[in-house]
C-alpha cells in the first residue's frame, strides 16, 4: 500500500532521471553551425601555421605542411623562435592578456567565471598568435589553440542569441570539441575531454548538442584535413597472461613523468615571475632557449607530428629518444612557462612516446611503437587527469580500438600517481593562480535524492490563530521555545500563517488593538509552502529563490501540517553526506564458535 502511495506521488510530479528540455532541440540546431565553425577554424589554423612556417624557416609562401625534422638549420636559426615570441608577446600585450598560455586553462576559466563569454578579439588573436608562435619554431601542437578558439566561436555565436549562461557554456565546449575532431580526428575522445575537463556535468541538455557538433566536424575533416587515423598504425603484439601488469607499471612511470614535468613548468614560470622586467619580453626569453633547442635537434621544434608518426613506427633509436626527449622537454617548458602561444597534448605525446621508446628497449614484448603509444596515452590521462580520455584519444589517433585494454591499464595508473602526488594538474595549476579553485570530482547531489520528509523537524509546535497579541509577545520572550518562526493553524487545524519573530519586534514597535489575535494580523513575510514528498534540491531552490528561512511541511494528499524546514535542516544532507565519507564500521562479523 505504501509502496502504491509513493509511486503514485512520483508519477504527479513529474520527476525524471534527466532534466532535459525542448531547448536541447534549439542547442543541437545551433551545434549543427558551431561544429561547422570550429571544424573551419581548425583547418585555417593548420593552414597558417603551414604558412609561417614556410615564411620563417623557407622563406616561401606556402601553405604545405613542412616538417622541421627534416630541416638543416643554421646559427642564424636560433633567432627566428626570438622574433617570433617578440611578436606574440606585443600581441599579448597590445591586443589580449588571454591569448597568453596554451588555451584549455583559459577556456576553462571562461566556463567557470566568465558565463561562458568570450571576446572577439580573442577568437581572432588566438590563432593568429598560436600559428605565429608554433611555425618560428614554438615547441607547441594546435590542439590547445584550437580548443580556444574553436570554444570562442561558439562562444560568439550563443551571443547573438539570448541564452543563459549554461546554453551559452554547451555552445562554447560544442566548438572546442569540434576543433579538436577536425584536428585529430578523434570525436569520441573529443567528447569525452569535453566532459571530464571542460563541461563540468553530464546532462542530455550539453551531451547531445556536443556530441551533436562533434560528428558535423567528423563529416568535414575528410575534405578539409584529410581522412582516417592522424597516425594510423596496425600493433598487436603477443601479450603474456601478464602483461596488463606490465602495461600498468608503465603508466606508474608516466605518472612519475607527468608530476615531475608539470612541477618543472610551474617551477620555471615561476622564475619568470621574479624578473624585473614586463611579461611581454618573457616570449622572447623563451624563445632564446628553442631556438638553441632547435638548432641543436630540429625535431624537437614546431607541432612535431612527424616526430610522434617516427616514435609510432619504431623508426627512432634509443639515443636519439633521449636527445628528442630531453631537448623537447627543456624547450617547452621554458617557452610555455615564458607565457608564450600554444598547445600541451602534441608536446607530451611527444615526451611520453619517447621515454616509452627508451623503456621498450627493456622490455620482454612489444615493439618500441606500442610501448610509445602506451606512454602517450599514459602522460596524457596523468598530465591532464582525464584517463577516459588519454586512453580513447590513444585509440582514436591510431586506429587501434583493439589495444583498449592496455592503453587503459596504463592511463589508470597514471591517474592514480598523479592524483596522489599532485594537488591539481597542468590545467587547474594556471587557474589556481589566478585565484580560483576548481574541483574536479563528480557526484550525485543529495539534495536531488533526498525527500523533505527525511529531513523535516516533526512534530511541529503551532500557535493557534485565536492567540492575543500580547500572549505572542510573552511567548517570544521565553527563551525555552524551539523555533523561530511558528506556524498559526485555525480551530480546524488549517495552516493560516506563519509568525517569526520579525513580526512580534513590529507589533511592539507600531503597537496593537486590544484584544487583537494572530488571526486579524497579516504577517511580514509571503507564506511558501513546502510539500514532504518532494525533493530537497527543489523546496532549498524555492527557498533560496524568495528569501525565506523557514517553511511548513504540508501532506500533499490531505493538506495537514507535518513538519517545517528551516536553513539549518538543509545542512543536514550535506552532513549526512560527510559522515558517509567518514564513518567507517563493520557491518558482517564473522566468528567462529566452539562447541564445547
Amino acid at each position: 500500500m505504501l509502496e502504491n502511495r509513493a509511486s503514485e506521488a512520483l508519477r504527479n510530479e513529474g520527476l525524471r532521471d534527466f532534466t532535459t528540455d525542448c531547448r536541447m532541440l534549439v542547442l543541437s540546431a545551433m551545434a549543427l553551425f558551431v561544429g561547422s565553425a570550429g571544424a573551419g577554424a581548425a583547418w585555417c589554423l593548420v593552414k597558417l601555421i603551414a604558412l609561417f612556417t614556410n615564411l620563417a624557416y623557407l622563406q616561401r609562401i606556402d601553405f604545405r605542411t613542412v616538417h622541421l625534422g627534416s630541416l638543416h638549420l643554421t646559427p642564424l636559426s636560433i633567432a627566428i623562435p626570438i622574433l617570433g615570441s617578440l611578436v606574440v608577446g606585443a600581441m599579448a600585450r597590445f591586443g589580449s592578456e588571454k591569448i597568453r598560455g596554451h588555451g584549455i586553462p583559459e577556456a576553462i576559466e571562461a566556463i567557470l567565471i566568465g558565463e561562458s563569454r568570450i571576446e572577439p578579439k580573442v577568437a581572432l588573436l588566438k590563432p593568429i598568435s598560436s600559428a605565429l608562435s608554433i611555425g618560428t619554431g614554438g615547441p607547441f601542437g594546435a590542439e590547445g589553440p584550437i580548443i580556444m578558439t574553436g570554444g570562442a566561436l561558439g562562444s560568439l555565436f550563443a551571443q547573438l542569441f539570448r541564452l543563459t549562461p549554461a546554453e551559452r557554456k554547451t555552445l562554447l565546449v560544442a566548438g572546442a570539441a569540434a576543433g579538436m575532431t577536425a584536428i585529430f580526428g578523434t570525436p569520441l575522445a573529443a567528447v569525452l575531454l569535453a566532459v571530464e575537463l571542460l563541461l563540468f556535468e553530464w546532462k542530455p541538455r550539453s551531451f547531445i548538442p556536443v556530441g551533436i557538433s562533434v560528428l558535423v566536424a567528423t563529416l568535414w575533416r575528410p575534405c578539409l584535413l584529410g581522412p582516417g587515423p592522424l597516425f594510423s598504425m596496425n600493433d598487436l603484439p603477443v601479450m603474456p597472461s601478464w602483461g596488463l601488469g606490465l602495461c600498468a607499471g608503465m603508466g606508474l612511470v608516466a605518472g612519475a613523468q607527468s608530476a615531475l614535468t608539470t612541477l618543472c613548468l610551474y617551477g620555471v614560470e615561476d622564475l619568470f615571475r621574479k624578473l624585473p622586467i614586463h611579461w611581454m619580453w618573457w616570449p622572447a626569453l623563451g624563445g632564446i632557449v628553442v631556438g638553441v633547442g632547435g638548432y641543436i635537434d630540429p625535431a624537437a621544434l614546431g607541432v612535431g607530428y612527424d616526430s610522434i608518426r617516427a616514435l609510432l613506427d619504431g623508426h627512432v633509436t634509443l639515443q636519439e629518444s633521449g636527445l628528442l626527449l630531453a631537448d623537447k622537454a627543456m624547450i617547452w617548458i621554458a617557452a610555455l612557462s615564458s607565457g608564450t602561444s600554444g598547445g600541451v597534448l602534441a608536446p607530451l605525446l611527444i615526451m611520453g612516446g619517447a621515454l616509452g621508446n627508451i623503456e621498450a628497449h627493456w622490455l620482454p614484448f612489444g615493439t618500441p611503437g606500442f610501448w610509445s603509444l602506451l606512454a602517450m596515452a599514459a602522460i596524457l590521462a596523468g598530465t591532464m587527469r582525464a584517463p577516459l580520455t588519454g586512453t580513447l584519444f590513444a585509440a582514436e589517433l591510431t586506429g587501434n580500438f583493439h589495444l583498449l585494454p592496455q592503453l587503459f591499464a596504463a592511463s589508470v595508473a597514471a591517474f592514480a600517481v598523479t592524483v596522489l602526488l599532485m594537488r591539481r594538474s597542468i590545467l587547474t595549476e594556471r587557474i589556481a593562480r589566478r585565484g580560483h579553485h576548481i574541483t574536479r570530482e563528480y557526484s550525485t547531489d543529495p539534495f536531488l535524492h533526498t525527500r523533505v520528509a527525511d529531513i523535516m523537524a516533526r512534530p511541529v509546535d503551532t500557535l493557534p490563530s485565536s492567540m492575543q497579541i500580547a500572549e505572542v509577545l510573552d511567548f517570544f520572550a521565553d527563551g525555552g521555545h524551539r523555533h523561530k518562526s511558528y506556524p498559526v493553524v485555525t480551530e480546524a487545524g488549517e495552516l493560516s500563517g506563519i509568525v517569526s519573530r520579525a513580526d512580534v519586534l513590529r507589533w511592539s514597535r507600531d503597537g496593537w488593538e486590544k484584544n487583537a489575535t494572530l488571526a486579524d494580523f497579516k504577517t511580514t513575510r509571503k507564506l511558501l509552502l513546502g510539500y514532504s514528498d518532494e525533493l530537497v534540491g527543489h523546496l532549498a531552490d524555492r527557498m533560496a529563490g524568495d528569501d525565506i528561512g523557514r517553511v511548513p511541511i504540508l501532506d500533499r494528499t490531505g493538506g495537514r501540517l507535518v513538519g517545517l524546514v528551516a536553513r539549518r535542516d538543509l545542512l543536514r544532507v550535506r552532513a549526512r553526506l560527510a559522515l558517509e565519507e567518514r564513518d567507517r564500521r563493520r557491518l558482517l562479523n564473522l566468528t567462529l564458535s566452539r562447541k564445547s
